[in-house]
């Protein structure tokens, strides 16, 4: 490999590190407020015996996977379980609601199954168009579930369908690439938040 061909990958790879930054100081800016109440959000459902419903598709999905873990296991600190399920590790149940239903049904179901008023949804959508995240806030909504959203390229569908009681983080961005890395930051937050809420 030529010594201009790593020049040009490096160049890429630093607007990738330049990119980045830019929309985390942006969203630093806009979204710490929004952050903040979704913490208590948590914690106080949490305290009163409820849980946390995460969903998503593919690296959303994965981030529902690593948000649930956090809380059930742990993030920085030792501490007790923090009751936590992402509705995406099933793959029996999301396979039999697939076939047997439509794949928008496959989180919707799950919330009607598992979830009860108090609980928690986080949805998240980078685009906010997710039709299957739509449905499982549309069946939140009806069961008195309060949704965190976390979207990006302006909140999509989604932003027209949240209630004054849900909470909106919508990252500053458009790049899928951009929004997914800003979301792992709004989840690490949210985690460092609720074990100083609840075990500070």
């Amino acid at each position: 490999m030529s010594e201009k061909t790593i020049s040009t990958l490096a160049q890429r790879v630093q607007t990738h590190f330049a990119d980045s930054i830019a929309v985390k100081q942006t969203a630093q800016k806009e979204l710490p407020d929004s952050i903040a109440k979704a913490i208590f959000l948590i914690s106080n459902s949490l305290q009163a015996g409820g849980k946390i419903m995460a969903c998503g598709n593919g690296g959303s999905a994965a981030d529902s996977q690593h948000f649930a873990a956090e809380l059930m296991g742990r993030f920085e600190r030792e501490r007790r379980e923090l009751a936590a399920i992402a509705l995406t590790t099933d793959s029996s149940i999301i396979t039999a609601i697939g076939n047997d239903y439509t794949y928008e049904d496959i989180f919707s179901k799950q919330v009607r199954g598992l979830g009860r008023s108090g609980d928690v949804l986080l949805a998240i959508s980078t685009s906010g168009n997710s039709k299957n995240v739509i449905a499982a806030i549309d069946a939140a909504k009806k069961m008195g579930i309060v949704v965190i959203a976390f979207t990006g390229n302006g909140g999509g569908k989604i932003a027209s369908i949240l209630g004054p009681q849900d909470i909106h983080l919508c990252v500053p961005a458009n790049r899928t690439a951009r929004i997914q890395e800003t979301h792992l930051l709004l989840l690490h937050c949210i985690c460092d938040g609720v074990d100083h809420v609840l075990f500070d």
